[in-house]
């Protein structure tokens, strides 16, 4: 006898979905997030003034180089995605790259950890800027990339240097990141 109106089932039963691991992964891209400052709190209005002198300039520029690091980042993959519109390989390139700065930078929640070394955020950022920056070379892209870099670097430094960094508060990790790295982080007017 048919049992017309009936779905038939499939002999093998579909895999069922890891719930833990969708948590795991909307939890690391909450606080990989984290890093990143409000874009509304990077570009106040009422925060942006000229600098007082050279120094003040230079001291805008190391605090806010480490408070906003992660939305710079963000920026200028951004500048460089523009500027590649138009080469589709060097675009694919980028996007194989962006998922490594995904899961290397943005999303990381442990420190990183090479051949039994910790590898600081400064460095992984620089090693995942110098990838970048060479593999997009090698996609014949040359002028594209260099004066997308040339434009990040410039719009990066002029916001560092206009924007007052005597409301931030980094917190005692990014001090000591910062003192280690050469960097002084103390908010100044």
């Amino acid at each position: 006898m048919t049992n017309y109106g009936t779905i038939p089932t499939s002999s093998h039963p579909s895999p069922p979905i890891d719930l833990e691991y969708i948590s795991r992964a909307k939890h690391r891209i909450k606080s990989g997030l984290a890093t990143r400052r409000p874009w509304k709190s990077m570009f106040d209005r009422e925060s942006i003034t000229l600098p007082h002198g050279f120094f003040d300039a230079i001291s805008r520029i190391k605090t806010n180089l480490v408070y906003f690091r992660a939305n710079y980042a963000v920026a200028v993959l951004v500048i460089l995605f523009l500027s590649l519109i138009y080469h589709p390989t060097s675009l694919l390139v980028l996007a194989v790259l962006v998922v490594f700065w995904i899961f290397l930078y943005f999303l990381r929640d442990e420190p990183l950890v090479v051949f039994n070394h910790q590898i600081d955020d400064r460095t992984v950022m620089i090693c995942l800027s110098v990838l970048t920056v060479v593999m997009l070379l090698f996609t014949h892209a040359t002028a594209n990339v260099l004066g997308a870099m040339l434009t990040a670097a410039v719009l990066v430094l002029v916001h560092a240097a206009v924007r007052r960094s005597d409301n931030l508060f980094l917190d005692e990790e990014a001090v000591a990141a910062s003192e280690y790295s050469g960097l002084t982080s103390y908010p100044s007017s």
